[in-house]
């Protein structure tokens, strides 16, 4: 449910940029999810029941949204403490191990009807949240399918484990594995096309249907370039690159240093989309470098320094306009026009700005039952929920999640 405006002016757009970690509070009217729509580039917060997430939220033990899909579902871990334990899995032919220092509940919320479903715990173990997505049913009825890839190292076979919303209980699909043996370093996975999409910010997309019986698994690797050596930049990526889909398409999103071009320390972003969603080979749509953005006297009046920014979303509409975080704010850039057209103080609920990156933030388009309500001022939410100041640690709103290993004996 939409939370009241505090204007009653009518929304001018159709999507919003979801805080990836929400409030927990208890909503007056007793559900279990709220939404404070606000427009962009503000954030919209999300508010959680302690019915979902019983527990007080910290930088290392909270509630997380994977995944926001415009039918009005959200997928969402909630990420509790427990003791640390040793998990052995044992598959046929295979056995490995975790260390766990959480329980992990998944939801799936329905912000329409500001319901949440606790989805039933496999009995499979569920690794890694950037590896679970969620993608709507094509046949409709409101079903969707909630799977999760899952690579064993060193094997050329993967697990798909999928629940479905139709069938009510978890499944195991047994998967051809088209990669190399090198570890994935998931960010998120997205929904597009009826597909979902595995996202490495260092390497590539993988794709399947998890809705066919025998899912084929496909990769399409970054353009020549921009793959990155295994655990290159590991845990900043998400810094300076995004994947996500605008205008109908999968987009790539670069911002990188070309010091060998350019001696002035300032960063080149690039926009690369793939054409359609069998294709394997990305084309350059928009490129600019910083330099030219920090001329325009549409940045200066913005009062930033010239100071490399980092990187939050693409606008699901208008792959030309992407929008980066700096010093509290969210700015939106035309980087065909080289020129800002958005600037606010965005107010995420978490983290401090010093931790920021783009797994943070979804463009979020929205249900039209959402989008028929007016716009709130989320910045007031969000402030209510930095109760507990402390110093940053890296440690900090971290992903939580393993890869499977294999190992003989």
């Amino acid at each position: 449910m939409a939370s009241p405006s505090s204007s009653s002016a009518p929304p001018t757009s159709a999507w919003v940029i979801l805080g990836s970690i929400p409030r927990v509070a208890a909503p007056e009217d007793g559900s279990d999810v709220s939404v404070a729509l606000t427009a962009p580039p503000r954030a919209s917060i999300l508010t959680v029941s302690p019915r979902v997430f019983p527990d007080l939220p910290t930088p290392h033990f909270f509630p997380f949204v994977l995944a926001a899909d415009p039918s009005g579902l959200l997928l969402l871990q909630a990420n509790l403490q427990c003791a640390l334990t040793r998990q052995v899995i044992d598959r046929p032919g295979n056995q490995s191990f975790a260390w766990k220092d959480t329980t992990a509940r998944y939801f799936v919320l329905d912000a329409t009807t500001s319901s949440a479903f606790h989805l039933p715990d496999p009995q499979a173990t569920i690794m890694h949240q950037a590896l679970l997505g969620l993608v709507v049913s094509p046949g409709g009825g409101g079903h969707y399918m909630v799977a999760e890839l899952q690579p064993i190292i060193g094997s050329d076979t993967a697990t798909l484990l999928c629940f479905s919303s139709e069938v009510g209980e978890w499944v195991e699909k047994s998967v051809r594995y088209p990669l190399p043996s090198r570890p994935l370093s998931p960010i998120c996975v997205l929904s597009h096309h009826g597909r979902l999409w595995w996202v490495d910010l260092s390497w590539g997309v993988i794709t399947c249907d998890p809705f066919a019986d025998e899912p084929v698994l496909g990769f399409v690797p970054f353009p020549p370039g921009k793959m990155m050596a295994c655990r290159e930049a590991k845990g900043l990526t998400d810094m300076f690159r995004c994947v996500g889909v605008s205008g109908g398409k999968l987009r790539f999103v670069d911002t990188y240093m070309d010091r060998r071009a350019h001696g002035d320390g300032a960063p080149t972003i690039a926009v690369w989309t793939l054409p359609d969603p069998d294709s394997t080979e990305w084309t350059l749509e928009h490129e600019a470098r910083f330099t030219e953005i920090w001329d325009h006297e549409s940045y200066k009046e913005t009062g930033l320094p010239n100071k490399v920014p980092r990187l939050a979303l693409i606008h699901p509409k208008d792959p030309a306009v992407l929008y980066y975080f700096l010093e509290e704010r969210l700015f939106g850039v035309d980087v065909r026009a080289r020129k800002v057209v958005h600037c606010e103080v965005y107010g995420l609920v978490a983290p401090p700005s010093l931790l920021i990156a783009s797994r943070f933030v979804r463009a979020w388009e929205l249900p039209r039952a959402l989008f028929s309500g007016n716009w709130s001022d989320g910045t007031n939410l969000a402030e209510e929920s930095y109760a507990r100041p402390y110093r940053p640690s890296p440690e900090d709103y971290h992903m939580v999640g393993t890869i499977r290993q294999t190992f003989i004996g």
